[in-house]
């Protein structure tokens, strides 16, 4: 299995770092990763995908590591970067995962990048401007704070996430936990262990290595327009959400649960943002195979 990261020159001068790992002929799984963070291996994800003898593509967005930033992106602007990497990479087709920040990134490949098999979407986030939903209710006090910086626009947003980079750039894999008490339930804690915690502070490492630009733009891309119409999903897509999640609340997966056309749903009683796909990655990457007749 292959790790190494690859950098992929696209049209615009920009380069995105993508990390490839699984078999050669595997069919590629595209994945999106969360906010902060950056397309490093997540080991578990990386096991159940070889198993399944998919080949892992996971990308570090604009801004993350040594992905080149794109100011001013919005959520759509993601599938022009990833059909840049299927090219990259000589497919064609793909199945397409998405993890926190990375779901609304998955559902905009699932409404317009060509190609896309079936679509997964763990503990996504929800618009923010999502009719009659209460976007922040149910979140964590950590992120309550980092969304209403995100309000007041881009200088305020910059000053609390420099301050919140403090934190994680160097953050152990012991101390992961503590740093984010407030989002975190029991039951988020009890996965944020050894390899899984040790992944997820690499993953903070290599986002921002380089200071906060990926982390800012996606969070501005969220409280924006994201560019599509969640009507426009039309590949089989999948929606797993815990009830005790802290970081994206459980009322964003009922909200889009409703408005994926066709979605198959799995609200789960208590699960959290990381224990649910831990817990049930296997699962989910099964039923995206079969959705995807593959």
């Amino acid at each position: 299995m292959n790790t190494d990261p690859e950098l992929v020159e696209l049209a615009d001068g920009r380069r995105l770092d993508v990390h490839v790992s699984g078999p050669e002929g595997g069919f590629p799984l595209l994945f999106h990763h969360g906010t902060p963070g950056a397309g490093t291996p997540i080991r578990a994800l990386e096991r159940a995908a070889q198993e399944r003898q998919l080949r892992l593509v996971a990308i570090s967005r604009p801004g993350y590591g040594r992905s080149t930033r794109r100011e001013g992106r919005q959520v759509l602007d993601v599938v022009q970067d990833s059909e840049a990497v299927l090219q990259a990479l000589g497919a064609d087709r793909c199945l397409v995962a998405g993890w926190s920040g990375g779901g609304p990134h998955a559902l905009a490949c699932a409404a317009r990048l060509p190609g896309v098999a079936a679509a997964l979407v763990i503990a996504g986030v929800a618009p923010s401007d999502g009719e009659g939903l209460d976007w922040m209710a149910g979140m964590g006090q950590g992120n309550i704070d980092e969304f209403g910086a995100a309000d007041e626009g881009p200088a305020a947003l910059r000053e609390f996430l420099d301050a919140e980079r403090e934190q994680l750039k160097d953050i152990s894999a012991e101390n992961i936990a503590a740093s984010l008490e407030s989002l975190l339930p029991e039951v988020d804690r009890a996965v944020l262990t050894e390899e899984f915690a040790q992944d997820l502070a690499a993953s903070f490492h290599e986002g921002l290595r380089d200071g906060v630009d990926g982390w800012l733009d996606d969070d501005l891309a969220f409280v924006a327009p994201w560019g599509f119409d969640l009507g426009e999903v039309g590949v089989a897509t999948a929606i797993w959400q815990g009830s005790e999640d802290l970081m994206v609340p459980y009322a964003h997966g009922r909200w889009l649960s409703t408005r994926v056309p066709g979605a198959s749903v799995h609200l789960v009683e208590g699960e959290g943002h990381l224990s649910i796909g831990i817990g049930a990655m296997g699962a989910m990457l099964d039923e995206l195979v079969a959705a995807a007749g593959l």
